[in-house]
């Protein structure tokens, strides 16, 4: 990016996947506000509420908004999503694309027959936490939709490097997608682009809330609090104002890179774990 606040990049946009709720949407808010992108987002139509109001929340900072209704997690969302962005904004317009979808399947892999994960499940989740983002960084390069010095983000947390219970699929997916952000960095780097990896701490999206349901979200608040040396949970202000950061000058010389944005999320959990009764 170039400038910020109201002069923000000209008529740079930034492609959202996933963008109606949770992560995707407050990432949406934060980059239209600063460094000042127009927003395309792609959502499935579960939020509808939640898209008409970030579309008046977007317009009202003085930036264009466009929310498609379709599946990004495919190969064929992605062709066809960047062609609309090819439409909507034009060529080299996209100066940032963020990764946020979700679509993950949980389970053992050994489960007894009709309770294991499914072939089906596993293509899912890959293609949703994974494969996609190759999909799309592929759709927008070829159409020619990169903008300078472009920004491609991936999003992760703490599953893609651990064990917890369920969760091996998505760990599984996740690690895909760190190996994919490595390699189109290298790839996209003679460019210009910039590819990477953001690891951030658990945020209640509504998805997560659906998935744990509401005792489940009390503990995990309260374990948030008790594993992060602030003494609390990371927020979708905190997310979406370091991605505002990655999208300006300031982040250009990321590359390739995990950025660890957890608050020392794992800086206390032996404690935790060795503490007495």
């Amino acid at each position: 990016m170039t400038q910020h606040g109201e002069e923000a990049s000209g008529d740079r946009w930034a492609v959202i996947l996933g963008a109606s709720a949770g992560s995707g949407a407050a990432i949406a808010r934060a980059v239209a506000r600063d460094p000042g992108l127009h927003v395309f987002g792609v959502h499935r139509g579960h939020f509808p509420d939640d898209a008409t109001a970030l579309e008046a929340e977007v317009r009202a900072l003085g930036r264009r908004v466009v929310l498609h209704v379709g599946d990004a997690g495919d190969a064929d969302g992605a062709a066809t999503g960047a062609a609309l962005v090819r439409d909507v904004a034009g060529a080299r317009s996209v100066g940032l694309m963020v990764h946020s979808l979700s679509g993950a399947s949980l389970g053992h892999f050994l489960s007894p027959p009709g309770e294991a994960l499914s072939p089906r499940q596993f293509e899912k989740t890959f293609n949703y936490l994974a494969h996609s983002f190759v999909y799309w960084a592929r759709a927008l390069h070829e159409r020619d939709l990169l903008a300078p010095s472009a920004r491609l983000l991936g999003l992760t947390n703490l599953l893609h490097d651990s064990l917890l219970h369920h969760c091996g699929l998505i760990a599984a997916a996740k690690a895909a997608l760190q190996m994919y952000v490595r390699h189109l960095a290298l790839e996209l780097g003679p460019h210009g682009h910039r590819v990477n990896l953001l690891k951030f701490g658990s945020i209640v999206t509504p998805a997560l809330a659906r998935m744990l349901g509401p005792e489940g979200v009390v503990r995990l608040e309260g374990s948030m609090r008790e594993m992060i040396p602030a003494g609390r949970s990371c927020t979708f202000d905190d997310l979406g104002r370091i991605v505002g950061f990655l999208a300006r000058d300031e982040g250009e010389w990321f590359n390739g890179a995990t950025i660890d944005y957890t608050g020392g999320m794992t800086l206390r959990l032996l404690d935790i774990i060795l503490q007495p009764e």
